[in-house]
């Protein structure tokens, strides 16, 4: 049922919402509405409001519902908000904490959702509002609420409206008095998704009907339930983690905050797939680390940084803020040593990305963030605290913002020897993989890069990648993440490059990491149905996705579900006997990646130019197209001996 806000004519309810005629209910909200003259009609509804808390009859949830709708579809239209409405649903909230046999007629077990829900509709956009909610008390009844007084649904909805009013300058010292708030937020966030899952999911006997017909408004079967409590498990942990984000911003509650048991599972509280609109976790960090007390907490926590570096080498939508938590953490001279072997590698990866998001001119910040006070082969604090991993590849950064500057003022004719000379490397080591020999195919294409231009960012997305899959089939993981990384940094666009991505989701994979895994999957499959099909090849057409990914994608979707570790704990034996499954694999799912990898398409053709190449380089690249070899076409026998079965399948470029 819909309420028509004050603004609008009761002539546009329909049929089934008009008040009856002979309506017996004295104090009909819907009879108020009904009154021509807005004078005599404000008087009332004000009067409604004001009795509404202290009347017994059946139905008042008609018009709660009714309000609720109307406050969600015109949240800025101030009528109601001048005549009462906040106070009338703190009352109704205390009503129903304080009065269970109230609670237990008619339909009122809705109402102090609905009035909590009224209370962050009206609250979300208008801060002159969420000042009448504070002067109306509406904090302690939500904060009752968020207690726990009620059940999980009611503190949903609390913790969102108490985030609107800490959103506001004005309205956050009010919040804030509140101690209470602070913590209960924090072990919200922690306990949420178990909340959801023992309270609700785990045993279907005993779901409130209440619950299940606000989660799916009435027309939904278990397994709609059980989607619905995913999303909103997601949000009232993310909502819980913005009210927190509110605290973050003033110095005096980061001590609070900052608990390692409490930081170290802030990279896990990602929002999921159902809620992917809130930065959740890496939000909260990002604020943290803006603040110097934050960062030399979240420095002293090593799993954080870690956990920083996949997000940002990885397709979350988030990926800057992870970003720029490494880059504050590593301006910050008291922060700087304790990060910088582990931030490294992942800047590092990172250091070509031009830009992120909104952010502009990402590689020259990361460049010079990673070399600040750095000299090479000399004894400064730089190097003398660094592993010398990190020296290495500092040294390698440092190597390669000096060949990009000889490279501006460098003769195009010694660009052009450089360009043919590691197209011919990285045809030796194409002809190495095609015979088996992995290992010195990866080194070929480390020569390659070596000689291959700055400039020539296509061919290097091409050498990069294909050295990732030989690290892959080494076993390797770690290099294949940090050579795929480098590709998709440097493809156009960016994070784009269809290969680079599959072979980081299996990468990814093999470590465990299956959030980061998926995502990568799932935008590999964005650029499969993206890509230009061949009209005549029909298996193309029906099979755009290979059967292979989708399988990963359902495993990693399983493993990386919300309700994963709850359902562990409390022995959900049908979840567990599918990841024991999932763990083991099957040969048929080996031979099946290896049928997709044999029918993977040849590269875009600009995946083999070079990107300031010239008519005669471009001459030179037509020509070394007829001579790359192609790993293990159909019909068709590599030179040199047979291959180990361990690589079939595998395409190069």
């Amino acid at each position: 049922m819909r309420l028509v806000s004050g603004n609008e004519s009761l002539d546009k309810l329909s049929d089934m919402e008009r008040p009856a005629p002979d309506c017996s209910y004295p104090a009909c909200f819907f009879c108020v509405m009904k009154k021509a003259n807005p004078v005599k009609r404000r008087a009332s509804i004000s009067k409604f409001f004001k009795d509404l808390p202290g009347q017994n009859e059946d139905g008042q949830v008609l018009a709660i519902s009714g309000l609720w709708n109307t406050a969600m579809a015109y949240p800025n239209d101030p009528e109601f908000v001048e005549l009462g409405v906040f106070e009338c649903m703190a009352q109704l909230i205390w009503k129903g904490i304080q009065n269970h046999h109230w609670l237990a007629q008619d339909q009122n077990i809705y109402i102090p959702y609905y009035a909590a829900h009224i209370i962050g509709s009206y609250t979300m956009n208008m801060e002159a509002f969420a000042e009448e909610a504070v002067r109306a008390g509406v904090i302690p009844a939500l904060l009752e609420l968020l207690r726990g007084r009620s059940t999980w649904v009611e503190q949903r909805v609390a913790v969102q409206a108490l985030g609107h009013l800490a959103t506001y300058d004005s309205t956050f010292p009010a919040v804030a008095a509140n101690r209470d708030i602070l913590e209960l937020a924090i072990q919200l966030a922690i306990d949420a998704v178990e909340i959801v899952y023992t309270h609700f999911l785990q045993f279907v006997d005993k779901r409130m009907r209440y619950q299940c017909d606000l989660l799916t408004r009435g027309m939904g079967g278990l397994e709609m339930e059980a989607r619905k409590a995913e999303e909103w498990a997601s949000q009232l942990q993310c909502w819980s983690l913005q009210l927190i984000n509110c605290f973050a911003f003033k110095e005096e509650f980061l001590p609070t905050i900052c608990h390692t048991d409490f930081l170290e599972q802030l990279p896990c509280m990602w929002g999921g797939l159902v809620n992917g609109s809130s930065p959740a976790g890496v939000g909260v960090l990002r604020t943290i680390c803006h603040q110097r007390l934050g960062r030399l907490k979240v420095a002293e926590c090593q799993c954080i940084i870690e956990a920083l570096c996949n997000i940002a080498r990885s397709s979350d939508d988030w990926q800057y803020m992870a970003v720029d938590c490494l880059i504050w953490l590593l301006q910050d001279s008291n922060t700087r040593f304790k990060v910088l072997d582990t931030a490294a590698v992942a800047l590092g990866d990172l250091a070509e990305l031009p830009s992120l998001g909104e952010h502009k001119e990402r590689s020259e910040l990361l460049t010079s963030v990673l070399l600040e006070g750095y000299m090479p082969h000399s004894s400064s604090p730089n190097v003398m605290h660094t592993s010398s991993r990190t020296q290495k590849l500092l040294n390698s950064i440092s190597a390669q913002r000096t060949k990009s500057n000889w490279e501006k003022a460098a003769p195009k004719e010694d660009l052009q020897l450089k360009q043919a000379a590691a197209l011919v490397v990285k045809l030796e080591g194409n002809a190495r993989f095609s015979s088996g020999d992995v290992s010195g195919a990866a080194a070929k294409y480390s020569e390659a890069l070596t000689l291959c231009p700055v400039k020539a960012k296509r061919e290097r997305v091409v050498l990069y990648s294909n050295r990732a899959q030989c690290h892959l089939l080494l076993k390797n993981p770690k290099a294949a993440i940090s050579d795929t990384t480098r590709a998709l940094c440097l493809h156009n666009p960016v994070n784009r490059h269809g290969k680079s991505l599959w072979r980081r989701a299996q990468a990814y994979e093999m470590l465990g990491l299956y959030k980061e895994s998926l995502l990568d999957a799932i935008l590999y499959i964005n650029e499969c149905f993206q890509a230009p099909i061949d009209e005549t090849d029909q298996k193309q057409q029906v099979n755009r996705v290979p059967e292979y990914v989708e399988r990963l994608i359902n495993k990693q979707m399983q493993a990386a579900w919300l309700f994963k570790d709850s359902a562990l704990k409390h022995g959900d034996i049908q979840y567990a006997r599918n990841q024991d499954l999932d763990s083991q694999g099957s040969e048929e799912e080996k031979e099946e990646q290896d049928e997709f990898n044999e029918d993977e398409d040849e590269e875009d053709e600009s995946d083999s130019e070079w990107e300031t190449a010239s008519e005669s380089d471009q001459e030179q690249d037509d020509q070394s197209k007829n001579l790359d070899p192609k790993w293990v076409q159909k019909g068709e026998k590599k030179a040199a001996g047979s291959s180990s079965s361990i690589f079939k399948g595998t395409t190069l470029h």
